[in-house]
């Protein structure tokens, strides 16, 4: 009997489907324009994403600074014996860098006395590729050598050199370079020491010399290259949970962050132990990726930077510390400081970092966010006192405001009320919710105050329930549902300004979080699902919205069809994004009001699978992803093909 009425309702539905009235998209008046931070990138050091990931430095631990110095590292060799390696700590004396490692050597010879470092989950090595290898030392006694080793996952060597190192009673840096004569996905490098003496190692470091534009101590290239080609219109960093750390001696401060790499002051990663099940002891923060290299990347690709600074609150989900408000002023000042850096002239403090850090031009920072995810009357009134400060000096910066972690609520209706109150430049919502929230919410926006705040979406992406392997949760369902939610976000282009899912990477072994946006081992990177419809909304971004309506409504889930609309003034072309969630093709009927003339080829995307559990992976990384085709423009109405379960956008000429 349940088949029965299933078969039925199944072909009810197709009779349904099949008997769409057409959607109508008006061409006698552009809409508002899309803003071009409509659609961008959130960076947060989670999931292996900076340490390990995004920042190509291949040795875990250079500096010996985590809470057990030698984590990552093995002590090797005949000669080893107690002293032969000590850990130095010359705490306030070197606040930012206390630790090195002080080895003693007695006529050390081959293979007596050495270092192997297992890098972050092994090291990536690439055929024929060199490797730059460096380090900072102090010697007292004769020359030493070091003779380097890479080697591969089963510790046969597959590259080697060596580096003199002369008597030196004052640090120095010296670096060399080798080459991997064959490909390892989990490799490691190995450090004989010969000599005698007693020498002083420190900052002890390997980069592919691939890195991203070929910048030394610079970004894994296939990372970068990824964001490069979602044409993100901004970068928000570094996160995320990670500014306002698990307590407030955790929290990101971004002055820590530049100047010299050596004199970065490592810290905890607060992910580090955040979650039983995912224990990630060796996860630190080096800030080798930090807010020089941030703004730097965000020029890279063209899209605006956007920092997100403490407010003076440890996450509240941790221990919600809190700073008090007569000591607030170090807080702010840090904000107004960053705008110096990130803008000043090069006479100023921090604009003279910037350039001695080789950008001498601004960055021309225009937006900043101000605490992330905090909530309650406590968050209103420290952002007040922010507000107050950086309009008075700074008006032309627009400010970020938390609404919270939820989208709905108690929480949120407090934070929603007060912020418009403010009133706020923008309100950053998130949400993390099931597919069936996304499908039900494309709508969301439509009901707004146009006179209002304006929104930035700050962190989403669909959480499929369920007992899934960690990338099988970024499958199409969840990336169908995402792609038809943004269509809702487009159609109200006129309030959302701002758009990012979250979080960005994840390192297959070692992820906190799941889903992500872009999943990563030591060499490759692949893109999940929800990243092609990510990049499908930003590389068809357009300039302004046109009103698209089917019986003088938005098409926004009914029979399970979406569609927003939008024209591109570069062009000349009108842009249709269309989804169809439910289980039956589906042809839609398109006219357009105002009798514009097509010509040329209209060009589809189609993102599309049979089954809605289906997920890319590094062995099948485009199981889902676009398949781009064209068609004649036709004197008759245009009918958009849409198959069961798909997102298809059509780029259509006009005169």
């Amino acid at each position: 009997m349940k088949s029965v009425l299933f078969a039925a309702l199944l072909t009810a539905t197709v009779a349904q489907a099949q008997d769409q009235q057409p959607v109508t998209i008006d061409l006698t008046a552009k809409g508002a324009p899309i803003a071009s931070t409509m659609w961008g990138v959130f960076f947060e050091d989670i999931n292996l994403g900076a340490d390990g990931g995004i920042y190509a430095e291949l040795i875990k631990n250079r500096s010996f600074e985590f809470y057990k110095p030698l984590m990552g590292w093995k002590t090797l060799g005949t000669q080893k014996k107690e002293g032969s390696f000590l850990v130095i700590n010359r705490g306030l004396a070197a606040e930012k860098n206390p630790r090195f490692l002080r080895i003693q050597l007695n006529n050390a010879g081959a293979g007596t006395l050495g270092l192997e470092n297992e890098g972050f989950r092994g090291m990536g090595l690439k055929e024929k590729l060199p490797y730059n290898f460096s380090c900072w030392y102090q010697l007292e006694g004769k020359a030493a050598i070091l003779q380097l080793e890479l080697l591969d996952e089963t510790d046969q060597v597959i590259g080697k050199s060596s580096l003199q190192l002369p008597a030196s009673s004052d640090w120095r840096k010296l670096e060399t370079s080798l080459v991997s004569q064959t490909t390892s996905p989990k490799g490691k490098i190995r450090i004989w020491i010969e000599g005698d003496g007693q020498l002083d190692l420190d900052m002890i470091s390997l980069f592919p010399t691939d890195t991203w534009k070929g910048r030394k101590g610079g970004l894994r290239a296939d990372m970068v290259q990824m964001l490069a080609d979602l044409k993100p219109g901004f970068v928000r960093f570094p996160g995320g949970c990670i500014v306002e750390g698990h307590e407030l001696d955790t929290r990101y401060q971004w002055k820590k962050t530049v100047g010299p790499v050596e004199e970065r002051q490592v810290i905890v990663n607060r992910w580090n132990t955040e979650f039983a099940h995912r224990s990630a002891p060796d996860y630190f923060q080096s800030f080798g990726l930090g807010f020089f290299e941030y703004f730097q990347m965000a020029e890279d690709i063209g899209a605006a930077p956007l920092p997100i600074l403490n407010c003076g609150m440890a996450c509240q989900f941790n221990t919600a510390e809190l700073a008090p408000l007569d000591q607030l002023d170090t807080y702010i000042q840090d904000a107004l400081d960053l705008i110096e850096f990130a803008n000043g002239d090069i006479s100023t403090q921090w604009g003279k970092l910037r350039a001695e850090m080789g950008h001498p031009l601004p960055f021309n920072l225009k937006y900043m966010g101000v605490g992330n995810e905090n909530w309650g009357p406590q968050y209103v009134e420290r952002l007040k006192l922010f507000t107050t400060a950086l309009k008075a000096k700074h008006p032309e910066i627009e400010i970020i405001s938390s609404a919270g972690p939820f989208s709905n609520g108690e929480l949120f209706d407090y934070l929603n009320k007060e912020l418009r109150a403010l009133p706020a430049d923008l309100i950053d919502e998130h949400y993390y919710r099931k597919p069936e929230w996304f499908l039900q919410n494309a709508r969301r926006y439509d009901t707004y105050d146009r006179k209002g705040p304006k929104i930035f979406a700050g962190e989403y992406a669909s959480h499929v329930e369920g007992n899934l392997q960690a990338d099988k949760r970024n499958n199409w369902h969840a990336a169908l549902s995402e792609a038809a939610f943004m269509t809702g976000l487009e159609r109200n282009a006129d309030i959302v300004r701002m758009a990012s899912y979250a979080p960005l990477f994840a390192h297959i072994e070692g992820w906190q979080w799941n889903p992500d946006l872009i999943w990563v081992d030591n060499l490759q990177s692949v893109g999940s699902p929800s990243y092609y419809v990510q990049k499908l909304f930003s590389t068809n971004r357009g300039t302004n919205i046109l009103t698209a309506v089917q019986a003088g409504q938005p098409l926004a889930g009914k029979d399970s069809l979406y569609v927003s609309s939008v024209w591109d003034e570069t062009s000349k072309e009108v842009i249709v994004k269309m989804v169809n969630a439910g289980p039956v093709a589906v042809q839609l009927p398109i006219v357009f009001k105002g009798k514009p003339k097509q010509k040329g080829h209209i060009q589809v995307y189609t993102l599309h699978s049979d089954s809605l559990t289906a997920s890319n992976s590094l062995t099948s990384p485009r199981l889902v992803a676009p398949i781009v085709s064209s068609m004649p423009v036709s004197k008759k109405d245009l009918k958009a093909n849409l198959p069961p379960h798909s997102f298809v956008v059509y780029r259509i000429p006009m005169k």
